[in-house]
């Protein structure tokens, strides 16, 4: 059976207190509405549309930065689920199968959970709610079963009896629609309520009033979560990073103490890796087998090399490149710069805009000094040099295959292979000048 997907993003977000549209907020370093169209996505839909207020334009056009194809519906003004869907019917004119309607601010809704609700369409259903169960129900819509265990009816909490009110078993929002019952049956939804709004869970009893079987699929609490504050985005972050953590324990990473890590959406790691405490993932990061990563260190848009090792207290920017059992020490920042396999930068260093060739060695306080003021110029490192500590490299410069550079060098020249570059002033020496000084200052205290 096909699937689409409708995406409400119409809502406000006024509690967000921000001028950022609210489902473009992010979890994980990836837009709530970005994270709703990737696990859709796995479900590969014929169609998908979100619909998006007046209000946030930038809504619509990042969906469409993900997917050009992606349909964009406007809702204006907002008069509740019903009518935001019916705002995006157009787009699934000629559609027929399953409607999975998904929303924008409960991003961490899985494709497993939407295919299951696209899977009772496809058993002969004519609506498919995802519930969940909670010991604190409070104001969500309860889901109210038949003898045979189908949804009968979602009552609100403010219309519920005190023996409805028991139910613990709740309306999550999210849905999937026989797509012809859904055209069928939105024209009759009325806004007969007391917020004069049309509410998509009337489809319901409109459903079973016209013989058509209403499912629910249960979800975890956990995964149905919406986000209409900043304490909630908070929450929903600590769900992610939860999940990810134990997807990355799950599939053969150590980390030595989990609720320190941090992860992107993206990030990707190998076989065997090490994660030390206090780990940040930005985004982009991808870590291929046996590395480690120690504690404290903090990676965006790099890439770590089988075997490599990174801090503690390491910061990888974007572009970090580091090949093969390579070695990135304790303060050491790296951008837009290959480390070749085996070399090693260990400690109090910048690497920017560089290439570091295979074995060689970085020492302590080196810098490539790649900027002057209007461009970044590129520093080469070839295989096997040797870079003595508190060096400064002002690029453009090449440092030749397993050349020495002396300590405290400020190297402007390309360095060619194997030679020794010395760029310092002379030492000299005044014998007793020492003595002299200070009997000279004792006298002042």
């Amino acid at each position: 059976m096909k699937i689409a997907a409708i995406i409400l993003a119409a809502g406000k977000g006024t509690r967000m207190k921000s001028a950022r549209a609210k489902v473009l907020h992010e979890i994980g370093g990836r837009e709530m509405i970005g994270h709703v169209i990737d696990a859709v996505s796995e479900l590969k839909p014929a169609r998908t549309v979100v619909v998006i207020g007046d209000h946030a334009p930038k809504a619509g056009e990042f969906a469409r930065a993900i997917d050009p194809e992606i349909a964009v519906a406007l809702q204006s003004p907002p008069k509740g689920t019903a009518h935001a869907v019916e705002q995006a019917m157009p787009a699934l004119e000629k559609f027929s199968g399953a409607v999975l309607v998904l929303y924008a601010d409960t991003p961490l809704v899985t494709p497993e959970t939407m295919q299951g609700l696209a899977d009772e369409i496809k058993a002969g259903a004519g609506v498919a709610v995802l519930g969940f169960q909670t010991d604190l129900p409070g104001a969500y819509g309860r889901l109210k079963l038949d003898e045979n265990g189908a949804l009968s009816a979602i009552v609100e909490a403010k219309d519920a009896s005190e023996e409805e009110l028991e139910i613990d078993l709740c309306n999550s929002g999210v849905m999937a629609i026989d797509a012809d019952a859904l055209k069928s049956l939105l024209p009759k939804i009325d806004d007969n309520n007391a917020k004069k709004e049309f509410y998509l869970t009337d489809i319901v009893a409109l459903a079973r009033a016209d013989n058509k079987r209403c499912a629910v699929i249960v979800g975890d609490e956990d995964e149905v979560i919406g986000v209409n504050s900043r304490t909630e985005l908070a929450e929903a972050e600590a769900i992610f990073q939860w999940r990810s953590r134990i997807d990355a324990m799950e599939n053969g990473a150590t980390l030595i103490d989990p609720s320190t890590v941090y992860f992107s959406h993206d990030t990707k790691l190998g076989k065997d890796v090490v994660v030390g405490q206090n780990v940040v993932f930005g985004k982009g990061v991808c870590v291929a087998d046996n590395a480690e990563i120690k504690a404290f260190s903090h990676l965006e848009g790099a890439t770590v090399g089988e075997g490599a090792s990174v801090g503690p207290f390491a910061r990888l920017r974007p572009g970090a490149d580091l090949g093969r059992s390579a070695k990135v020490g304790n303060f050491v920042e790296v951008k837009k710069a290959e480390i070749g396999d085996g070399a090693k930068v260990s400690h109090l260093t910048y690497i920017g805009d560089a290439t570091i060739g295979a074995e060689a060695n970085i020492g302590a306080g080196t810098i490539t000094c790649n900027y002057d003021g209007y461009a970044k110029h590129q520093t080469t490192i070839e295989a096997g040099a040797f870079v003595g500590s508190n060096s400064s490299l002002v690029a453009p410069v090449t440092i030749g295959k397993g050349a020495y550079v002396g300590s405290g060098s400020v190297v402007t020249k390309d360095v060619a292979p194997g030679a020794l570059a010395v760029a310092r002033g002379p030492q000299k020496e005044i014998p007793g000048w020492a003595q002299k000084f200070r009997a000279k200052q004792r006298p002042k205290k």
